[in-house]
């Protein structure tokens, strides 16, 4: 049976359709990017990676992932980035980082840390991460 003229959608609805789509595409495509950009990784830094992409994914499941500058990066659904993770190894630090562009929400008075250090991962820094997530995509 085919729809009538009042049961179809109308060119609002068609268009969100379309952009969930892409939203969508544009995810399944993120992850494929992440997995290969954490492959590539050392095995320390690819631990310290696949936590910061599972609290990432739990806590800000609005973000979208994608690599950005061939790191593991999480933007936002104006494809600005948010948050992103980069491994020791890239630039041959001593220490990975997770980082957050002026797109997050971290505003706290006139100066607020942007990038944090990452040698491990405590229960205690899993939870302030997620916290800090959380108030990114406030």
């Amino acid at each position: 049976m085919s729809p009538t003229k009042k049961e179809s959608f109308s060119a609002e609805e068609k268009a969100a359709m379309r952009a969930r789509a892409r939203e969508l595409k544009a995810a399944a495509q993120g992850e494929e990017a992440i997995e290969a950009a954490l492959a590539e990784m050392g095995p320390s830094d690819r631990a310290l990676g696949k936590k910061i992409h599972a609290i990432v994914k739990e806590t800000a499941p609005g973000l979208t992932p994608k690599t950005w500058y061939g790191m593991p990066a999480y933007a936002n659904k104006e494809g600005k980035v948010v948050v992103f993770f980069r491994d020791a190894g890239k630039f041959k630090e001593r220490y990975a980082m997770l980082g957050f562009n002026d797109s997050a929400s971290l505003d706290d008075g006139s100066m607020w840390p942007i990038a944090y250090a990452l040698t491990k991962l405590s229960a205690a820094d899993e939870k302030k991460i997620r916290a800090l997530v959380k108030k990114a995509v406030a």
